[in-house]
């Protein structure tokens, strides 16, 4: 038996290699994930699966999992909770690599509730992006256009007629709003809910420029640095919100002379590939 995880900040997908059974929790980011609401999302997996007895290995990709200290931490829950020392944990980052390129060479693009970029050698990720998380950065993801929708619409700035339209989506005050951004946890999935307006909204003049803007941005902050220095023009991305907005993905990419090879919304059906190989 070989269990695998792939973790975002919005959800984590759990799946058996050898019967392709699979099972959705909550996001498992460590910087924003208390141990015990760990702990709990791996009882639900314990109820799912049925796990030998006998060690087991566990491949676990995950948002957040950047520095030693918290891959250290995350390996130290999950053998807690399965019993398992046979355990590796991996950033988001190389899960998609392995889920959308196995062998092959290419620059691989995270595009979900936040976003990354590297230039994967079809075996190690050889050069990646400074990533800044939620506040900072994460351009091109759902998280960023979420921002520019409230800070658009919050401020005013925001078409009368898109407008009234969000509301209707958002009804909330701005009190609640900033409440919802400043005060209550995990910012960075609410930040990323109004994303879906956009989407919903894409042939809309100003929808469809606030996602542009935003791809833009991301080529600029991650993805430029990377295609010069790797030479590459083969273009893979991972993520629900990049499958969402391909007609906007393809202007952007044919504009700096990328090819996209390969979109997979959920990267865990190419990790079970992987792994099976």
């Amino acid at each position: 038996m070989i269990l695998i995880a792939d973790s975002g900040s919005t959800k984590t997908t759990w799946m058996e290699v050898e019967s392709g059974n699979k099972i959705v929790t909550e996001g498992l980011n460590p910087h924003f994930t208390s141990d015990e609401a760990f702990l709990s999302a791996c009882a639900t997996i314990q109820q799912h699966f049925h796990f030998p007895t006998f060690h087991f290995p566990i491949f676990f990709y995950g948002a957040g999992c950047g520095s030693a200290a918290q891959r250290e931490r995350v390996a130290l829950l999950l053998s807690k909770a399965f019993g398992t020392s046979d355990i590796y944990v991996e950033t988001d980052m190389m899960g998609a690599c392995r889920a959308v390129c196995g062998r092959e060479r290419g620059l691989v693009g995270i595009l979900g509730t936040g976003s990354n970029a590297c230039y994967y050698d079809g075996d190690k990720i050889a050069l990646q992006a400074v990533s800044t998380g939620y506040i900072l950065g994460d351009h091109g993801s759902a998280n960023h256009v979420g921002r520019r929708l409230l800070q658009d619409y919050l401020s005013g700035l925001m078409p009368r007629n898109i407008s009234s339209r969000f509301h209707d989506s958002y009804p909330q005050t701005k009190e609640e709003f900033l409440e919802a951004v400043y005060h209550q946890p995990n910012a960075n999935r609410f930040l990323a809910s109004p994303a879906r307006f956009a989407v919903e909204h894409i042939n809309d003049g100003y929808c469809s420029s606030v996602i542009l803007t935003s791809l833009y941005d991301w080529y600029n902050y991650q993805l430029e640095g990377l295609q010069k220095l790797s030479y590459s023009d083969k273009l893979y991305l991972v993520g629900g919100f990049a499958a969402h907005i391909m007609p906007l993905l393809d202007i952007v990419a044919q504009e700096h002379g990328l090819k996209i090879q390969k979109v997979l919304a959920d990267p865990i059906d190419g990790l079970r590939e992987y792994h099976k190989k």
